[in-house]
């Protein structure tokens, strides 16, 4: 997978993350990774045609 950039809300730290899922959720898609300091999930928006590539 493309490696993309996470931002964790909780730590205030930002990392890559090449393992995540893409979901869509009230029309607007988004990417999910696990944080890598904790149980929580980090969201990151994506854009339609970016979304559409990276569920190939």
């Amino acid at each position: 997978m493309e490696e993309l950039s996470f931002y964790d809300v909780k730590t205030k730290k930002k990392f890559t993350a090449t393992e995540y899922e893409v979901r869509e959720k009230s029309g607007r898609f988004f990417a999910v990774t696990k944080s890598l300091a904790g149980t929580h999930e980090c969201w990151r928006v994506l854009g339609k045609d970016q979304a559409a590539k990276l569920k190939k």
